[in-house]
């Protein structure tokens, strides 16, 4: 993920952080109310040498591009735990530096293309150009074989909003052809019966999977339209084709769909119209609460692929820095260290090296430790969580929460760094979820002390709340900080930002371009450390435990975690 930068200059001569109201205005009751209770802290020199040196050494292509299961990974984990124990730091799994999370790797091979027959004319998708599929079960072999195709809109059931894509249909073994985002994506403001333009989870393609395997349908097909899903084919290709990661499951998987995929937009509509649809017509109907689902009537799908299937033990890495005052309370620093290993060829380089995202993060996580052991130990402890698997679907932080070393109840809060910035410095700050908590008074505080002004998430239609580490905390009821610099960049504004921001996601997010060579500003980078060092400071030396604000769909576990500490 990219965030635009803030420059490191703007902080030379910054001792202290000054005190601030409230946060969000919408909950600035709450917000006031935490904000009294954050204390000033300072920040110590940060190693510029050091974010470097880690970030080059770990985006190598002696990593391979850091996938869980490989050489990479045992290459990334040691590389981890020897910077961890330079920064000062102790094992932080009683007397262990890694957490095991057991995985199974599987590798679609053999893809046939995906073929409909019976409309007007036969309709082909080829493998990767036109579609991708992938399971989620651990069997040998996935064949998708004459199932019926139902277009079910946006495919939501949300009882809570009285919407079900789904209301009198039975898809068990059928194929279903599900819109990605929300019905109300493309409304300008950040309001409505989906939250507008901001993307909720219902829009998310993990939602579309796990909804369509709860109605019991065989496949699901995922439509992809580049502006609503917020990239373009070439990271559906890169993402979804090639060794996949699961979470170990008893069962095997069995619950889940026998396929899930993705289906180009041109193909999509050549489908419908050989079942004698209009593609364009029935999407608008899809927006419109009480939709019904329409059959492709006579049209069947098939397509097969077998699967190479491995069980893995995956690590994340722990490293802590025990408070001096109340160390049995925690705040987290994470950062996940893999990415996408060997992929989709560009120019002959099939290495997916992952520099910015998220090799970056990682070298935060050891530069921020170096800080923290140097300045000496907050009153509370310091956790430092280098998490696997976050490119397949958040299964390192996810199983951490759901099996924490340290007990959620007695976790204050925490900062996720997933790819920091490398376009340029900037002059504003995004809240990523901003409104849901409490912690909204805090970014208030850095932002007044930096000299930046809080912008609203200036693409919440991309759905990155729901796309990293924090999110898995976050469900649990761990208030989480996911916060970077904006796109008003100090040389060229929001226009230079935005155009750095969108060369990034089309030339190198997920694809081979993301090296070391390609950064060339690192001001930025360290600014936000800065505030990342502070932000985490803060929560280390209040007695305060910030919550999310009432109403929130977080509040409730947040409440039970704490009243059972």
């Amino acid at each position: 993920m990219l965030r635009s930068p803030r420059s490191a200059a703007a902080f030379a001569a910054l001792l202290s952080l000054a005190a601030c109201g409230g946060g969000d205005a919408s909950d600035k009751a709450a917000t006031d109310t935490a904000a009294t209770a954050i204390p000033d802290v300072q920040i110590p020199e940060l190693s510029l040498a050091t974010l470097q040196e880690v970030t080059k050494e770990l985006s190598s292509d002696a990593y391979e591009g850091r996938a869980p299961g490989t050489p990479g990974e045992e290459k990334t984990v040691a590389y981890i735990i020897k910077k961890y124990q330079e920064a000062g730091l102790q094992p932080g799994n009683n007397g262990q530096w890694t957490q095991d999370v057991p995985l199974v790797e599987i590798t679609a091979k053999n893809a046939t293309p995906l073929s409909f027959t019976g409309g007007k004319t036969p309709v082909t998708a080829q493998y990767a150009k036109d579609y991708v599929a992938f399971s989620w079960r651990v069997q040998p072999k996935t064949a998708i074989k004459d199932s019926d195709v139902v277009f079910v809109g946006y495919g939501i059931n949300a009882p809570e909003k009285g919407w079900n894509d789904y209301a009198g249909l039975d898809v068990k073994g059928k194929t279903v052809v599900v819109l990605v985002n929300d019905p109300d994506w493309q409304t300008k403001e950040t309001k409505g019966e989906f939250n507008g333009r901001a993307m909720t989870y219902y829009g998310r393609w993990s939602y579309k999977y796990e909804e369509a395997a709860r109605q019991g349908a065989a496949a699901v097909l995922i439509v992809h339209d580049t502006e609503p899903a917020a990239y373009g084919w070439n990271v559906v290709e890169s993402s979804n084709t090639g060794t996949q990661y699961l979470a170990e499951s008893k069962d095997g998987g069995a619950k889940e769909t026998v396929a899930n995929g993705w289906i180009q937009l041109a193909k999509a509509k050549e489908l419908f119209a050989s079942a004698g649809q209009d593609f364009d017509k029935l999407r608008d109907a899809a927006k419109v609460k009480g939709f019904k689902s329409v059959a492709l009537t006579g049209v069947k799908a098939n397509f097969s692929f077998d699967n190479e299937i491995a069980k893995k033990m995956s690590r994340n890495v722990i490293g802590v820095l025990p408070g001096a005052k109340r160390p049995d309370e925690y705040v987290l620093y994470t950062g996940h260290w893999d990415h996408l290993g060997r992929c989709t060829p560009v120019a002959g380089d099939d290495i997916c090296n992952g520099a910015v995202d998220n090799a970056s993060g990682i070298a935060g996580l050891v530069t921020l430790a170096q800080a923290f052991k140097t300045a000496g130990a907050p009153d509370r402890s310091i956790v430092f969580l280098a998490v696997t698997a976050e490119e397949s679907g958040l299964l390192g932080s996810k199983y951490y929460a759901e099996n924490p070393i340290f007990p959620l109840a007695q976790t204050v809060g925490g900062v996720n760094m997933d790819a920091l910035n490398a376009v340029g410095p900037a002059k504003d700050i995004v809240v990523v979820g901003g409104g849901k908590s409490e912690l909204d008074a805090y970014v208030e505080k850095l932002a007044k002390m930096s000299d930046r002004v809080i912008k609203a998430e200036p693409t919440p239609e991309k759905g990155f709340y729901y796309r990293s580490d924090h999110f898995s905390f976050a469900k649990l009821g761990v208030p989480m900080f996911n916060f970077g610099s904006g796109n008003d960049l100090i040389v060229g504004g929001v226009e230079a930002g935005k155009k750095a921001s969108e060369d990034y996601e089309k030339n190198r997010y997920h694809a081979p371009g993301d090296e070391y060579e390609a950064i060339t500003n690192w001001d930025g980078m360290m600014s936000d450390l800065r505030l990342y060092y502070a932000a985490g400071r803060m929560l280390a030396m209040t007695d305060a435990w910030p919550n999310w604000v009432e109403g929130d769909e977080f509040r409730a576990a947040r409440d039970k975690s704490r009243a059972g500490k």
